[in-house]
């Protein structure tokens, strides 16, 4: 399952939303048999990276979005989230 473009209004950061819905997309892929759960962010969203690591995500990859991020060393890192079988 890829989870795509995940955002929290700032006026309402802070306060564990992200994190509540992480453990739900996780949750969801899990009980609908799904292996991993996997998402990609850039390198400039720091609290994301931290976010997901903190929620069992370990980065499997990078790559540059096009030659200008290449030349701009612009990073987008890819995440995974391995789920096991919920025991």
């Amino acid at each position: 399952l890829e989870l795509k473009r995940m955002s929290v209004s700032r006026e309402h950061r802070g306060r564990g939303l992200a994190r509540a819905l992480c453990r739900e997309v996780l949750a969801f892929a899990r009980a609908r048999g799904y292996g991993a759960v996997v998402l990609s962010t850039s390198m400039v969203q720091v609290a994301a990276q931290r976010l997901y690591e903190g929620q069992g995500f370990r980065r499997v990859g990078t790559s540059y979005p096009s030659l200008l991020g290449t030349l701009l060393n612009f990073q987008i890192f890819h995440y995974r989230c391995d789920l096991g079988d919920g025991t």
